[in-house]
């Protein structure tokens, strides 16, 4: 029986860390609500005013990196005119009580993700997204020998005004921090303890388990088949060293997981080889996205393996993925009360549909 033949209401774990659990209810989905399309993507090449558009780099701080040089740049690196952090010298940090504070001390650059003003992923080269994730990489590694104080370096990307994006032109961010987020700790800790149970790094059994496992759920009162898994229901993508996961505990109705199939813990461990693929599954993935549900909003970040001596105990626990989050809807008083994401579609239709676009 597919999902789309009755009504689901699940509470799902998320399998890496357990205390973050998903509502699916697909009931949620057929409440009336005024539904508005998104606003028009901005798909000009080139906007006079745009300080990341090529021609205006006066209107930016100075080229921190670049590829593959100043002068006809693709991809360009600057410092956030805006910093949440800042590299200034800490100190001290402030107890009173219970009350605490560190400085905020660290770095945060931006990525100008292409030239081209409008651009969205799914449109640029492979070639090209190979040389963005190849300045991520290098970038994660220079902030991390720049100031040993740094616990922890995050990539991400915010891409629409719903997902944060103040400026439409295409731009990833880093942000070198001295503390280790708490959901990339809980993500570290928790396959810690899973592979000090099973010896194996949980990642890597959700990989196998996406690719080879079968199952039948029962209705318990009746009896009845309830709801089929089968093998590669939630594969969205697969590449010779990339596998693009719809998880089954999907926080967001789109959410994507991009991950090496090989284990690796850290992202600056990542290969030429890798990477090429890697630009494949990137980017069919993303036209997968905007195929079905079309003008995607979303944030997307890079979870990888922190470089705090702390943490050297989990290269064999962890595993370092991308998560790609459209932003479909608000959350609710329910959601920001109770801590439990809803999702109004089951990540098995969502999956499918997914699979189902063609693509050349």
């Amino acid at each position: 029986m597919s999902n789309t033949d009755s009504v689901v209401r699940e509470i799902r774990i998320n399998p890496i860390v357990p205390s973050e659990s998903v509502l699916v209810s697909t009931a949620r989905g057929m409440r009336p609500r005024k539904e508005e399309a998104p606003a028009p993507r901005d798909t000009r090449k080139h906007v006079d005013r745009c300080p990341f558009c090529s021609g205006n780099e006066h209107m930016t701080p100075p080229t921190v990196a670049s590829w593959p040089g100043d002068e006809h740049w693709q991809v360009r690196v600057v410092e956030n005119l805006y910093p949440v952090l800042a590299d200034n010298s800490p100190s001290g940090n402030l107890v009173f009580g219970l009350q605490q504070a560190i400085d905020g001390y660290g770095r945060h650059e931006v990525i100008v993700d292409h030239p081209e003003h409008g651009i969205a992923l799914q449109e640029m080269s492979e070639e090209h997204l190979f040389c963005l994730t190849g300045m991520y990489r290098d970038r994660i590694r220079a902030l991390y020998a720049a100031d040993e104080r740094i616990q922890y370096v995050l990539v991400f990307k915010n891409f629409g005004p719903a997902a944060g994006a103040s400026i439409p032109h295409t731009h990833s961010q880093v942000i070198a921090m001295p503390v280790v987020p708490e959901n990339v700790y809980n993500e570290v800790l928790h396959s810690r303890q899973y592979y000090e149970k099973h010896r194996q790094c949980i990642f890597c059994s959700l990989i196998d388990e996406a690719l080879t496992f079968e199952a039948t759920i029962y209705d318990r009162e009746s009896g009845s088949v309830r709801r089929q898994i089968s093998v590669g229901q939630y594969v969205i993508e697969r590449g010779r060293h990339f596998v693009a996961i719809k998880p089954f505990a999907s926080r967001y109705e789109w959410e994507i997981h991009i991950l090496p199939l090989e284990h690796q813990s850290d992202f600056i461990d990542v290969g030429d080889e890798q990477r090429r693929d890697l630009a494949r599954v990137l980017k069919r993935a993303m036209a997968r996205l905007d195929a079905v549900i079309g003008g995607a909003q979303y944030n997307f970040f890079l979870h990888s393996l922190p470089h705090s001596k702390a943490y050297a105990d989990s290269v064999a626990s962890y595993h370092w993925h991308l998560e790609i989050c459209p932003r479909t809807s608000i959350p609710t008083g329910f959601e920001l009360g109770s801590g439990l994401f809803v999702s109004t579609i089951s990540p098995e239709d969502a999956a499918a549909q997914l699979r189902a676009v063609e693509l050349d």
